[in-house]
């Protein structure tokens, strides 16, 4: 008897979230298990298990929507569409990220609150951090403001699904032991607008994910070299909470200062999306 997934399209959103996730582990559990048994690189399995995961992730949500909601083109349901457009307003959204990161380290550098001191040889860190920045904002836009937020508006109006969908990405980013999470609690509020500004990136380009994968890889990517590349020190004129824990700038004042401004930007006016 041929199985017929499309009833499960009638399903509330949270089973067929459900439904999904377990498909997903079990599909990829005989593969992960082994490596975890196998390998003592905890790095490179924690690599290769994430890798597969994505990747039979990208799998089942395409046959989830061509099977499930019965999609001609999923993915141009979630929003990536191979237009020349949606490269440009990946750039631009790229430009604005990291602009964003290197002009509020900039600022706190003119205020003496950070101190910056390059290292001798920059560029390696520069074109990792833009490797690593890319498979990151790449992967996490299809999942979260991709699959999971298409999945959202088929049940919710557009201010549930936004606001559901910036809060489950921020829990998700949380999930640490308890006393970082105490230590570093100024950093949720700043995934949640994180969030939602990545939501009403894509509304505001016509559901297109270009200029939100653009803007999540620039804000990584400015982060990325920041941290590893140890550019910057903090000179404690002011707390922590205000600058940045651990140099986070979603961890302090200041960089939920210029999320602020990014989401005053941002976000669309009634006239330029059907969405809120």
């Amino acid at each position: 008897m041929k199985l017929n997934p499309t009833p499960i399209a009638q399903f509330p959103a949270p089973l067929r979230l459900g439904i999904f996730v377990g498909i997903l582990l079990i599909i990829w559990l005989p593969f992960a298990l082994p490596l975890y048994l196998l390998l003592e690189d905890d790095n490179l399995t924690s690599i290769l298990t994430l890798t597969i995961l994505y990747l039979e992730f990208l799998t089942l949500a395409y046959f989830w929507g061509k099977r499930v909601h019965t999609t001609p083109h999923p993915f141009e349901q979630y929003g990536w569409q191979w237009q020349r457009k949606m490269g440009i307003e990946w750039v631009n959204g790229l430009a604005i990220g990291f602009c964003q990161i290197l002009l509020l380290f900039v600022l706190m550098a003119l205020l003496g609150w950070a101190q910056v001191t390059p290292p001798p040889s920059l560029l390696p860190i520069i074109a990792q951090g833009l490797l690593s920045a890319l498979g990151i904002g790449l992967a996490e836009e299809l999942l979260f403001r991709g699959w999971f937020l298409s999945e959202l508006e088929k049940d919710y109006s557009p201010t549930v699904a936004l606001w559901s969908n910036a809060l489950i990405f921020a829990i998700l980013h949380f999930i640490k032991p308890l006393s970082e999470i105490i230590r570093t609690f100024p950093q949720f509020p700043g995934l949640v607008l994180l969030g939602l500004i990545l939501v009403w990136a894509k509304r505001r380009h016509q559901n297109r994910l270009g200029f939100s994968i653009g803007l999540h890889t620039g804000l990584v990517w400015g982060y990325y070299i920041i941290s590893v590349g140890e550019l910057v020190e903090y000179t404690q004129q002011v707390p922590p909470w205000v600058t940045g824990i651990d140099l986070n700038p979603l961890a302090g004042v200041m960089g939920l200062l210029g999320l602020g401004g990014l989401a005053w930007w941002i976000k669309p006016t009634p006239h330029q999306s059907k969405f809120d």
